[in-house]
């Protein structure tokens, strides 16, 4: 009786897709009651709604950005709960849900395999029983790995007692393996510009968590033979190469003379910051420099890295740098004239070739709007106002200070903003739709001049 209620239950949605978008919303608001409790908050008084649901989704959706001070204003329980909320974004609702249902069943239905396969991109919707132990897994071990490193290095290098140190380790590890990007010094990790024992590992664990399962399941399995690679890892570790030397770069070069951020270090900490903050943009939303003393071209270098984002299937955000690849490749075989896109030995459907296209006009549409709302709404510039929207958007993080100061319907805004980004534009578009319909005739075509 209860599977007959529960299998009528998700009958209901056509779409695995709008499952997947009920279930981050339900987690949110779960959520925002949860840290609107007075037991959440160091003061013992309750939160603001607007306040507890702009943390709550700023947490599922792995962004960072916050108009508290975390460590300050949040209790243990207040604080746990929000990385909890960081653990369970960065699974994905499906996947913790279809985890669960092989732990105490050991079976699983074929309509929970198609909402984890949505979910964790998965190739096969028989394949989504190992993928989901593995993606567990592996979040388990990098997490643990980096909170073991960062324990030692607050222990011996900060002078931190032991449990102290265990909690601090185990809730950044968290928080960058997911590309939350929150922290627990008002700073952020400013305090650690120089310390390579905590910004490398940090920088690192995004770094793979940015990747997205399939390219890392794909390297371990055959790290050794590239030519084996398919496509798709292929394009996310060569864009991802590109972007983080190119941004290194950027980033370094413009604020190394700098006196309130990369000018006041020596040499290796200059590379070392400006490599971290090269990371940072592709979602992960720490700072070891004060983002609002940045040159504005440099705020302009990390709207660019922030769009884009990391890799499909990842906790990254953005366009993702598979559609950047793609759109490269179908620019080029356009400039040559030439009637389809390959790359390498494949050709690029033409299916991915418009959902590449309609991806990154949606989020750059949605951008636009929110910018201007929030200029109708705001006293601040243009480059700040689009840095926030542009980090909410792209579920990063970075801030150049001015979220606490934005009006209660600017943070409805911006809060709006994290969840479609973690949902995927065209995800909580497809989540909307009632049915699918499918054209059983064809138009004449006709011709339209371009440009």
């Amino acid at each position: 009786m209860r599977q007959a209620r529960w299998a009528g239950l998700l009958d209901r949605f056509q779409n695995p897709t709008q499952v997947i978008a009920t279930g981050f919303g339900a987690a949110a608001l779960l959520g925002t009651l949860l840290l609107s409790l007075p037991i959440a908050t160091a003061s013992g008084e309750p939160t603001g709604w607007i306040t507890a649901l702009f943390t709550a989704t700023s947490a599922v959706s792995l962004t960072g950005l916050t108009i508290v001070d975390t460590e300050r204003h949040w209790s243990l329980f207040g604080e746990l709960v929000i990385i909890l909320l960081a653990q369970i974004g960065g699974l994905g609702i499906m996947t913790l849900a279809t985890l669960f249902t092989v732990i105490v069943s050991g079976r699983i239905g074929l309509r929970a395999r198609m909402f984890a396969a949505a979910e964790t991109k998965a190739l096969s919707a028989g394949d989504v029983r190992r993928v989901v132990r593995k993606v567990a897994l592996f979040s388990l071990v990098a997490e643990v790995t980096v909170a073991a490193v960062l324990t030692v290095r607050l222990m011996t290098g900060y002078g931190e007692p032991f449990l102290r140190a265990v909690y601090l380790g185990a809730f950044h590890g968290v928080s960058a393996f997911n590309n939350a990007g929150l922290a627990l010094w008002p700073d952020s990790l400013a305090r650690f510009v120089t310390d390579a024992w905590v910004c490398l590992p940090i920088a690192f664990a995004s770094i793979v968590g940015g990747l997205g399962f399939p390219v890392v399941f794909e390297l371990l399995r055959s790290w050794r033979h590239p030519r084996r690679w398919s496509l798709v890892t292929r394009l996310t570790l060569w864009v991802s190469a590109v972007l983080l030397a190119l941004g290194t770069f950027v980033l370094t070069v413009t604020e190394w003379a700098n006196p309130r951020t990369l000018g006041a270090l020596d040499d290796p900490g200059k590379i070392l910051a400006g490599f971290f903050m090269a990371v940072m943009p592709r979602s992960a939303g720490f700072a070891a420099i004060d983002v609002a003393e940045m040159n504005p071209s440099s705020w302009l270098a990390i709207d660019a890295l922030m769009f884009i984002g990391g890799g499909s299937a990842s906790t990254a955000g953005g366009i993702k740098v598979t559609t950047l690849g793609m759109l490269v490749f179908i620019i080029w075989a356009e400039m040559r004239g030439e009637p389809r896109v390959n790359i390498g030995n494949r050709r690029l459907p033409e299916p991915a070739q418009r959902q590449a296209v309609a991806l990154v006009m949606t989020l750059a549409t949605l951008i636009a709007v929110s910018t201007y709302l929030l200029l109708v709404l705001t006293p601040h510039s243009l480059d700040q106002v689009l840095f926030e929207v542009v980090s909410a958007a792209a579920t990063v993080g970075l801030s150049t200070g001015i979220t606490p100061d934005i009006p209660a319907a600017g943070q409805v805004l911006l809060a709006l903003l994290m969840f479609v980004g973690r949902t995927g534009p065209l995800t909580l578009g497809s989540a909307l739709a009632l049915r699918e319909r499918a054209r059983l005739y064809e138009l004449p075509e006709e011709r339209v001049i371009v440009g």
